[in-house]
Protein backbone atom coordinates (compact mmCIF):
# COMPACT_ATOMS: atom_id res chain seq x y z
CA UNK A 1 0.00 0.00 0.00
CA UNK A 2 1.41 3.36 -1.06
CA UNK A 3 1.88 6.05 1.55
CA UNK A 4 0.09 9.18 0.37
CA UNK A 5 2.41 12.14 -0.34
CA UNK A 6 1.98 15.14 1.88
CA UNK A 7 1.80 18.42 -0.08
CA UNK A 8 1.90 21.99 1.19
CA UNK A 9 -1.48 23.50 1.67
CA UNK A 10 -2.22 26.94 0.24
CA UNK A 11 -2.21 28.42 3.73
CA UNK A 12 1.23 26.94 4.50
CA UNK A 13 2.60 28.21 1.20
CA UNK A 14 1.27 31.71 1.82
CA UNK A 15 2.72 31.61 5.33
CA UNK A 16 6.19 30.73 3.99
CA UNK A 17 5.94 33.49 1.38
CA UNK A 18 4.92 35.98 4.07
CA UNK A 19 7.85 34.95 6.30
CA UNK A 20 10.29 35.28 3.39
CA UNK A 21 8.85 38.71 2.62
CA UNK A 22 9.25 39.85 6.22
CA UNK A 23 12.84 38.59 6.36
CA UNK A 24 13.63 40.32 3.07
CA UNK A 25 12.16 43.54 4.43
CA UNK A 26 14.30 43.25 7.54
CA UNK A 27 17.50 42.34 5.71
CA UNK A 28 17.23 44.80 2.80
CA UNK A 29 18.13 47.91 4.87
CA UNK A 30 20.94 45.99 6.56
CA UNK A 31 22.36 44.95 3.20
CA UNK A 32 21.95 48.50 1.86
CA UNK A 33 23.79 49.95 4.87
CA UNK A 34 26.58 47.39 4.52
CA UNK A 35 26.91 48.21 0.82
CA UNK A 36 27.02 51.96 1.48
CA UNK A 37 29.60 51.41 4.23
CA UNK A 38 31.83 49.46 1.84
CA UNK A 39 31.39 52.05 -0.93
CA UNK A 40 32.14 54.87 1.49
CA UNK A 41 35.33 53.11 2.64
CA UNK A 42 36.41 52.76 -1.01
CA UNK A 43 35.72 56.45 -1.62
CA UNK A 44 37.70 57.42 1.48
CA UNK A 45 40.59 55.41 0.03
CA UNK A 46 40.22 57.22 -3.32
CA UNK A 47 40.35 60.62 -1.62
CA UNK A 48 43.42 59.63 0.40
CA UNK A 49 45.11 58.61 -2.84
CA UNK A 50 44.21 61.95 -4.41
CA UNK A 51 45.65 63.78 -1.39
CA UNK A 52 48.82 61.66 -1.50
CA UNK A 53 49.17 62.28 -5.25
CA UNK A 54 48.82 66.02 -4.64
CA UNK A 55 51.47 65.96 -1.93
CA UNK A 56 53.80 64.10 -4.30
CA UNK A 57 53.14 66.73 -7.00
CA UNK A 58 53.85 69.51 -4.47
CA UNK A 59 57.16 67.87 -3.52
CA UNK A 60 58.19 67.66 -7.20
CA UNK A 61 57.11 71.18 -8.16
CA UNK A 62 58.81 73.61 -5.80
CA UNK A 63 56.07 73.35 -3.20
CA UNK A 64 53.26 74.46 -5.54
CA UNK A 65 49.84 72.84 -5.76
CA UNK A 66 48.70 71.63 -9.20
CA UNK A 67 46.87 74.33 -11.17
CA UNK A 68 43.12 73.92 -11.50
CA UNK A 69 43.31 74.31 -15.27
CA UNK A 70 45.46 75.72 -18.03
CA UNK A 71 44.77 79.06 -19.71
CA UNK A 72 43.18 77.32 -22.73
CA UNK A 73 41.24 74.90 -20.46
CA UNK A 74 42.80 71.92 -22.25
CA UNK A 75 44.64 70.68 -19.16
CA UNK A 76 43.05 70.13 -15.77
CA UNK A 77 44.25 68.56 -12.54
CA UNK A 78 42.41 65.38 -13.61
CA UNK A 79 43.18 65.18 -17.35
CA UNK A 80 44.13 66.81 -20.63
CA UNK A 81 42.68 67.14 -24.14
CA UNK A 82 43.83 68.56 -27.45
CA UNK A 83 40.72 70.68 -28.00
CA UNK A 84 37.44 71.54 -26.26
CA UNK A 85 35.52 68.92 -28.24
CA UNK A 86 37.54 66.00 -26.88
CA UNK A 87 37.14 64.06 -23.65
CA UNK A 88 39.83 64.52 -21.02
CA UNK A 89 42.57 61.89 -21.01
CA UNK A 90 43.13 61.28 -17.27
CA UNK A 91 46.64 59.96 -17.79
CA UNK A 92 47.79 63.38 -19.05
CA UNK A 93 46.46 65.60 -16.25
CA UNK A 94 48.81 67.21 -13.75
CA UNK A 95 48.10 64.46 -11.23
CA UNK A 96 48.17 61.67 -13.83
CA UNK A 97 51.77 60.58 -13.18
CA UNK A 98 50.97 60.19 -9.47
CA UNK A 99 47.76 58.16 -9.74
CA UNK A 100 49.05 54.70 -10.55
CA UNK A 101 49.88 52.87 -13.76
CA UNK A 102 47.13 54.35 -15.95
CA UNK A 103 46.97 57.75 -14.25
CA UNK A 104 43.19 57.54 -13.80
CA UNK A 105 41.10 59.11 -11.09
CA UNK A 106 39.09 56.25 -9.62
CA UNK A 107 35.33 56.59 -10.01
CA UNK A 108 33.48 57.12 -6.75
CA UNK A 109 31.48 53.88 -6.22
CA UNK A 110 28.50 55.74 -4.73
CA UNK A 111 28.39 58.27 -7.58
CA UNK A 112 28.43 55.35 -10.05
CA UNK A 113 25.10 54.09 -8.64
CA UNK A 114 23.25 57.40 -9.05
CA UNK A 115 21.13 58.55 -11.96
CA UNK A 116 23.57 60.30 -14.25
CA UNK A 117 22.75 63.02 -16.75
CA UNK A 118 23.07 61.91 -20.39
CA UNK A 119 24.61 65.31 -21.10
CA UNK A 120 27.82 66.34 -19.43
CA UNK A 121 30.75 68.66 -19.99
CA UNK A 122 32.84 67.19 -17.17
CA UNK A 123 33.91 63.56 -17.50
CA UNK A 124 37.13 62.31 -15.96
CA UNK A 125 37.21 63.63 -12.39
CA UNK A 126 35.62 60.48 -10.97
CA UNK A 127 33.05 62.31 -8.84
CA UNK A 128 35.70 64.25 -6.89
CA UNK A 129 36.39 67.98 -6.92
CA UNK A 130 39.52 70.05 -6.21
CA UNK A 131 39.57 73.28 -4.19
CA UNK A 132 40.48 75.13 -7.36
CA UNK A 133 39.59 78.61 -6.12
CA UNK A 134 42.08 78.71 -3.27
CA UNK A 135 44.70 76.07 -4.09
CA UNK A 136 44.88 76.06 -7.87
CA UNK A 137 42.92 79.12 -8.91
CA UNK A 138 41.90 82.75 -8.41
CA UNK A 139 42.73 83.31 -4.74
CA UNK A 140 45.97 81.34 -4.70
CA UNK A 141 48.04 84.51 -5.02
CA UNK A 142 45.44 86.83 -3.48
CA UNK A 143 43.80 87.93 -6.74
CA UNK A 144 41.14 86.66 -9.12
CA UNK A 145 42.83 88.30 -12.10
CA UNK A 146 45.40 85.52 -12.47
CA UNK A 147 43.39 82.32 -12.01
CA UNK A 148 46.00 79.86 -13.22
CA UNK A 149 48.79 80.30 -10.68
CA UNK A 150 48.61 77.73 -7.88
CA UNK A 151 49.17 78.32 -4.19
CA UNK A 152 52.30 77.27 -2.36
CA UNK A 153 51.79 74.61 0.31
CA UNK A 154 54.08 76.42 2.73
CA UNK A 155 51.81 79.49 2.59
CA UNK A 156 48.90 77.66 4.24
CA UNK A 157 48.60 78.75 7.88
CA UNK A 158 46.75 75.57 8.88
CA UNK A 159 46.64 72.73 6.29
CA UNK A 160 44.41 70.66 8.57
CA UNK A 161 41.65 73.28 8.27
CA UNK A 162 41.84 73.74 4.50
CA UNK A 163 39.87 71.56 2.06
CA UNK A 164 41.83 69.96 -0.76
CA UNK A 165 39.22 67.64 -2.34
CA UNK A 166 35.61 66.63 -1.73
CA UNK A 167 33.03 64.33 -3.26
CA UNK A 168 31.27 66.49 -5.85
CA UNK A 169 28.54 66.56 -8.48
CA UNK A 170 26.52 69.05 -10.50
CA UNK A 171 22.72 68.95 -10.57
CA UNK A 172 21.07 69.31 -13.95
CA UNK A 173 17.45 68.89 -15.01
CA UNK A 174 18.44 65.57 -16.61
CA UNK A 175 20.32 64.21 -13.59
CA UNK A 176 23.74 64.47 -11.97
CA UNK A 177 27.04 64.88 -13.75
CA UNK A 178 30.64 64.79 -12.63
CA UNK A 179 32.13 68.13 -11.62
CA UNK A 180 35.88 68.57 -10.98
CA UNK A 181 35.82 71.40 -8.45
CA UNK A 182 34.47 71.80 -4.93
CA UNK A 183 33.18 75.35 -5.04
CA UNK A 184 33.36 77.67 -2.00
CA UNK A 185 30.16 79.35 -0.76
CA UNK A 186 30.97 82.64 -2.50
CA UNK A 187 32.48 83.42 -5.86
CA UNK A 188 35.30 85.96 -5.88
CA UNK A 189 35.31 89.47 -7.28
CA UNK A 190 38.18 90.62 -9.54
CA UNK A 191 39.81 92.00 -6.39
CA UNK A 192 39.70 88.58 -4.73
CA UNK A 193 36.97 89.18 -2.14
CA UNK A 194 33.86 86.98 -1.72
CA UNK A 195 31.16 88.66 -3.79
CA UNK A 196 28.00 86.56 -3.75
CA UNK A 197 26.64 82.99 -3.55
CA UNK A 198 28.25 80.51 -5.90
CA UNK A 199 27.06 77.20 -7.36
CA UNK A 200 27.25 74.42 -4.71
CA UNK A 201 29.01 71.29 -5.90
CA UNK A 202 29.90 69.42 -2.69
CA UNK A 203 27.72 66.30 -2.66
CA UNK A 204 26.31 64.77 0.52
CA UNK A 205 25.80 61.31 -0.96
CA UNK A 206 27.43 59.27 1.80
CA UNK A 207 24.47 58.68 4.08
CA UNK A 208 23.69 62.41 4.14
CA UNK A 209 27.33 63.38 4.61
CA UNK A 210 30.08 64.63 2.31
CA UNK A 211 33.60 63.23 2.25
CA UNK A 212 36.39 65.79 2.34
CA UNK A 213 40.15 65.41 2.02
CA UNK A 214 42.05 68.13 3.85
CA UNK A 215 45.47 69.54 3.02
CA UNK A 216 47.11 67.58 5.83
CA UNK A 217 46.01 64.33 4.12
CA UNK A 218 43.21 63.26 6.45
CA UNK A 219 39.68 62.48 5.20
CA UNK A 220 36.52 63.29 7.15
CA UNK A 221 32.75 62.95 6.74
CA UNK A 222 30.92 66.27 7.08
CA UNK A 223 27.26 67.17 7.59
CA UNK A 224 25.60 69.92 5.50
CA UNK A 225 25.06 73.32 7.09
CA UNK A 226 21.62 73.78 5.51
CA UNK A 227 22.69 76.25 2.82
CA UNK A 228 22.07 75.19 -0.78
CA UNK A 229 22.35 78.28 -2.98
CA UNK A 230 21.11 78.74 -6.54
CA UNK A 231 21.30 76.34 -9.45
CA UNK A 232 22.11 77.53 -12.95
CA UNK A 233 21.47 74.29 -14.84
CA UNK A 234 17.84 73.42 -14.13
CA UNK A 235 18.62 71.04 -11.27
CA UNK A 236 17.44 71.14 -7.66
CA UNK A 237 20.41 71.38 -5.31
CA UNK A 238 18.41 70.55 -2.19
CA UNK A 239 16.86 67.40 -3.70
CA UNK A 240 20.20 66.38 -5.22
CA UNK A 241 21.98 66.68 -1.87
CA UNK A 242 24.34 69.49 -2.88
CA UNK A 243 25.49 72.25 -0.57
CA UNK A 244 28.27 73.29 1.80
CA UNK A 245 29.50 72.42 5.28
CA UNK A 246 31.13 74.40 8.04
CA UNK A 247 31.15 78.19 8.29
CA UNK A 248 30.05 80.29 5.31
CA UNK A 249 31.77 83.51 6.32
CA UNK A 250 34.84 84.39 4.21
CA UNK A 251 34.41 81.04 2.40
CA UNK A 252 35.07 79.02 5.53
CA UNK A 253 37.30 75.95 5.22
CA UNK A 254 37.85 76.45 1.49
CA UNK A 255 39.80 79.59 2.38
CA UNK A 256 43.24 78.71 3.82
CA UNK A 257 43.32 82.02 5.68
CA UNK A 258 40.02 81.51 7.52
CA UNK A 259 39.66 82.41 10.34
CA UNK A 260 43.20 83.58 11.14
CA UNK A 261 43.13 86.86 9.24
CA UNK A 262 40.01 86.51 7.07
CA UNK A 263 42.04 87.03 3.92
CA UNK A 264 39.72 86.25 0.93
Amino acid sequence: MKTPRRAFTLIELLTVIAIVGVLAGILAPVVARARLSAQTAASVSNLRQLAAATHAYVADNRGLFPPAMSLDNHTRWHGARRNSGEAFDPARGWLGPYLGRDGRVKLCPVFATLEASPESFEFGAGGYGYNATYLGGPAARGTALDPFRPARFASLPNPGRTIMFAGTALARASGLQEYPFTEPPSWLSPGGAPAGPSQPSTHFRFGGKALAAWCDGRVSAERPNGETGPNYYGGDNAKAGLGWFGPMEANGYWNPWYPENRRP
